[in-house]
């Protein structure tokens, strides 16, 4: 058999930075092998668009049997830190989809499915899994794959993957209220982090809340990519960091802006 593990997307995920952010990358399993994506830096909704290949499994049993009752995939996702071993912040279990050497080929519809960091909500993971049954007479005889980047990382195939849009998200930046304590000290330079799909914004640095809590820079923008299917939408983050002495920063609250649509504004 060959596993295609079709990882395009998470959103919703935990975030295990002090900017209230996560570096994920996934680990698949399937039976005793293993796989990881690239890794994605400062997002909660990473967009992979990564097919894992597993060639060549061998499983034990009555076809018709694997077909119905295939092994489950184990999907655990990490945060990466550069010093120090990566931090567990969910994981899920699925099925792939089986077609076996005498049955046509439909390519599978990406879904969610549901992670969890011990009893917490770990946020969804956008992913298909298919698993291949290898033709005895013509190994070679498989759906073909979209060629590997320069990385030789293979892309989620473009009758998978959703048909994407260009969007310009515009953010008026005018300043922030009833910020509360954060490790006992009082937040004095506030910056506003806007987050969507691996893309986003900063606000400029309150230099002093007490004072003037209002921000000197109103107007960004950024641009992104977003599937024409508003359901498979990542949400927006929000991140409030404080910034102190040496150049630290530290989390001061956050908020998740789960549907678009109401923002959504099509120009003639």
């Amino acid at each position: 058999f060959q596993l295609r593990a079709h990882m395009y997307q998470a959103r919703g995920l935990i975030a295990a930075d002090n900017t209230g952010l996560s570096d994920p990358f996934a680990k698949v399993t399937f039976t005793s092998r293993c796989q990881t994506t690239k890794i994605i830096s400062q997002t909660l909704s990473p967009t992979w668009n990564q097919m894992l290949l597993f060639n060549r499994i061998v499983l034990h049993g009555d076809r018709e049997e694997i077909a119905q009752f295939p092994p489950e995939i184990v999907i655990e996702l990490y945060d990466y830190d550069a010093v120090g071993k990566a931090e567990y912040i969910g994981s899920t279990v699925a099925a792939p989809v089986v077609r076996l050497a005498h049955q046509s080929y439909q390519p599978p519809k990406l879904s969610y499915h549901p992670m969890h960091c011990g009893n917490l909500s770990g946020g969804d993971l956008l992913a298909t899994f298919e698993l291949l049954e290898i033709p005895e007479s013509d190994p070679d005889k498989l759906p073909p794959l979209d060629p590997p980047d320069a990385g030789q990382i293979f892309p989620v195939p473009a009758n998978i993957r959703p048909v994407l849009s260009k969007y310009r998200v515009e953010v008026l930046f005018w300043g922030v209220r009833e910020l509360k304590k954060v490790q006992l000290l009082s937040v004095d330079r506030p910056q506003v982090l806007i987050e969507c799909a691996g893309k986003g914004v900063k606000s400029c640095v309150i230099q002093s809340y007490k004072k003037n809590p209002n921000f000197t820079g109103l107007a960004d923008w950024f641009e992104v990519e977003l599937p024409e299917n508003e359901l498979l939408h990542p949400p927006l983050s929000i991140c409030v960091v404080d910034w102190r002495a040496f150049g630290r920063s530290t989390l001061a609250g956050t908020h998740t802006i789960n549907c678009l649509k109401q923002f959504l504004c099509k120009t003639p």
